[in-house]
This record gives C-alpha cells, structure tokens and sequence, in this order.
C-alpha cells in the first residue's frame, strides 16, 4: 500500500513515518514544529543527492498588485541574505561540482540543488538560508527586474512557447490557472518591491514548507539541518502547528469559476516558416483517479513515434516534424491538448488530422498491442527516470504538496498496468464532449 502522508503536528500518529521501497530504498518523513515537513528517501550505493525545498505557492495565487511577485521571488531568493552575497552563493555550488536552480510552476515554486552525499550539508544550509532569509535588496530587484523582462522577451520569441502560453490562457480564461507562470512585462514592471516582500512573508513560512530530499541520504541528519536552519532564519515554529491543507478537488468534473463554457480561438501572427497549432480544452485534475488512465491515452495517441499522431501526421504524410500530445493536472481543473508545427498552407489539414484521431479514440477501444506498448512505455520511462535523485526528489515533493501519498515503483506500475482499453476509451469520450479550443501562432497568411 502506498504510504499516507497525513497533515498533523508533531508529536502525533503519523508525524514520523517509514516505509521501505524497491531496492532497498528508505522513504522517511517527518513532521517539525511550526508544521514544515522533511520527506526523503535515502538510496542504497548512491554517492550525490539533490534537496529541494517547496514551497506551495504559484502564479495562481497572486493577487491583485503581487502579479509577477512568485516569479520574482524564484531569482531574488539567489541574490543574497545577510549570511551570503549573490556571488557566495554561486560559489558554494560551483566549488564542489554541483548544480542549483530554481523552477515556478502555476502552483508551487522549487528551489534544489544536486551535489556530492558529503556536500549535502552545505547545500541544505545554503538553499534553507535563501528561502528564511532573503534580503530582498532593492537595488538587486531593480536589477532583476531587468532580467525577467529579458527571459520573457526571450520566451516571447519562441513561437512555440507562446502557441503553449497562449493555449492555456484561452482554455482557463478568467481562472487565475490562466495566468502566465512567469507575469508579463506590463506586470513585472508595475509590481512594487514592498509587493513581492509581502507576498515572500505570506507565503515561506514553516506550515507550508516541504524539504524534500533523495539519494545518498542521512534523514536524521537532514532533520536535524532543517531544523538548525530554520532557527537560523528567525522563522517561528510554534509545536503544535499544523502544516497548511493541500488543495483540494472536490471529486467532479465541474469548471471552476472563471473557465470559459465554450472553446476559444486565437490566431497570433509571427513571422514564423512554421505554424505552430494546438488543439484541446481542459483535462484532469492533477489527483483524479484517472490519471494513470491519461498517462496511457496520452502515449497512444501522441507519445512517441510509434503514437498516432506521429505516424499519421508524420510518417504517412508528412506533414509535420513534430506532433504529440500533452496533459497537465492542476488541484481544481487541467489542460489537454494536440500539437503540430506545419507549413502555413497545411494547417487546416492538420488540424483535422488531430482531431479525428481525439474522436477515434473516443469511439474504437485501443488495440490490445497499443495498450501493451504503451504500459511498456510508460513502465520503462518511470524506472528509468528513478535513476536520477531530482526525478526522485521531485517524486516527493510532489506526493507531499500533491497526493498525500507516496507510491512506490512497483505500486505504480501496477497502477499503469491496471489500465484498460475501455477506461482510456471513456476519458476520451470526456475529453471530446468538453468545450474546444484552438490556438495558432504563425505567419500572417495563415
């Protein structure tokens, strides 16, 4: 059975728990005052490990006069604390060979860094330091500021991550899951220093920090760092508080205010040789038990070569270099959608091809070699993937903040294989009846 990660103070049932996993690793996890959580899973013969700490706040919960703050806060948290200057802090990764970096999502933010087992002290200490204490200098945000008007300069470039951007705001309309993760100019240039400081106060507290660790991995010790730094950091921890709730789906398929009734279509213009097109609506919930059921939809119809759409649209055709299929989960709703890149005077055709092979699915159950190939794939990528100690940590970080459970490999395979044609038919039948969007990004003549 998987292991429960329960939300209780310290000191109660289930505030210290752990649970063996394939090959011999450890998953342990621990409860701390003032409710912040230490999830790790130490791993037999493995000398690197990499920590992260989550934090459950994303663009969606910005609100109005903070747009921008969670993004802002990803770059500042690396520009020092009273402890380490920006520069110390690139100097105490890059002197032993390691890796730190940061990532915001629409509804966690994650600060990590993957180093040497024996240089896992020094990275809890430094990545624990940045998220208590952050100086939020205001030169350095000035300065920074400048530098996310570049990155999304740059994304804005990319026709590719525009179509996607564009795509997910058309779908989830006025919902705040329909902002982009990382602001817009117009955004990051109005919001004040005295707004992200406040949204940084709000949010990075204990209750609702996770530090999630893999690898070479001593619990005790990591507990034991955490707990030093938080101390450190003048964060109160009071004994009994509880970590914060996680979010949560009330089990029905029912939009969230703010999700438009009916799809959307969105031509932007860019001169562009291609056409980038996506094709779909909204999804799943990050925690519908039919996710694994998604997983499986998804590898048919455009997850690899052998897929659907790369062998219709691709190798039959010839109509695109790259077409596939994606889902993304969120607490209360998702994303699905169809992409190709194509010539400008074959967009309607593709589009057509992507749809019929939605409905197709839809209406035929999957042959029973495409449910076995596609179970073998996505086997064969979550046991490779768990040879890595940030796919591991992210595991975690995820069953902490997300699930409320952790699943081993073994668990979730037999989920994968679990699957059946006439439950990857009914999500489709889902997905098609649910409103429709289209969204296009190339030269004008298209």
């Amino acid at each position: 059975m998987p292991l429960e990660l329960p939300l209780v103070a310290p000191g109660d049932p289930g505030s210290e728990l752990t649970a063996g996993q394939d090959g011999g690793a450890i998953v342990r996890r621990s409860v701390l005052p003032g409710g912040l959580r230490v999830i790790s899973e130490h791993v037999p013969g493995l000398r690197s490990a990499t920590i992260g700490a989550w934090v459950p706040v994303g663009s969606r919960d910005e609100r109005d006069g903070h747009f921008g703050s969670t993004h802002f806060l990803e770059h500042l948290l690396f520009k020092g604390t009273p402890r380490r200057s920006a520069f110390d802090i690139a100097e105490a990764f890059d002197a032993v060979g390691g890796e730190a970096n940061a990532s915001t999502g629409k509804e966690s933010t994650c600060y990590h860094a993957r180093v040497l087992d024996s240089d896992l002290p020094m990275a809890v200490d430094v990545i624990m330091d940045m998220v208590t204490s952050a100086l939020i200098d205001p030169a350095e945000l000035e300065m920074e500021r400048g530098v996310i008007l570049e990155e999304l300069a740059m994304n804005d470039d990319d026709p590719g991550d525009v179509v996607h951007e564009q795509f997910a705001a058309a779908v989830l309309g006025e919902h705040a899951l329909g902002r982009p993760i990382g602001g817009t100019p117009d955004t990051i240039r109005a919001v004040p220093r005295e707004a992200v400081v406040d949204h940084y106060r709000e949010h990075y507290r204990p209750g609702t920090l996770v530090v999630a660790a893999a690898g070479g991995v001593d619990h005790d010790a990591l507990v034991a760092q955490v707990s030093a730094a938080v101390a450190a950091g003048g964060w109160s921890a009071p004994e009994d508080a509880l970590p914060v709730a996680r979010r949560e789906w009330d089990g029905t398929e029912a939009q969230p205010e703010g999700v438009p009734s009916l799809g959307t279509e969105l031509t932007v213009h860019r001169a562009t040789e291609q056409a980038h097109l996506i094709i779909g609506g909204t999804g799943i919930t990050a925690t519908d038990p039919r996710r694994f059921a998604m997983s499986v939809l998804s590898a048919v119809l455009g997850g690899g070569m052998s897929s659907r759409l790369f062998q219709e649209i691709r190798e039959k055709r010839g109509l695109a270099y790259s077409t596939y299929c994606f889902a993304q989960g969120h607490a209360d709703t998702g994303i699905f959608g169809l992409y190709a890149g194509c010539a400008p005077s074959k967009v309607e055709e593709v589009g057509k091809l992507l749809v019929a092979e939605l409905e197709r699915m839809a209406t035929e159950l999957i042959s029973p070699a495409e449910l076995s190939r596609a179970t073998g794939q996505l086997a064969g990528g979550l046991v490779l993937g768990m040879e890595d100690t940030g796919a591991r940590m992210s595991r975690l970080g995820k069953a902490e903040l997300v699930l409320g459970e952790v699943a081993s490999v073994s668990e979730q395979l037999d989920r994968i294989r679990s699957v059946t044609a006439e439950e990857v038919r009914e999500l489709a039948q889902s997905l098609v009846a649910r409103p429709r969007s289209r969204v296009l990004v190339g030269p004008a003549q298209v």
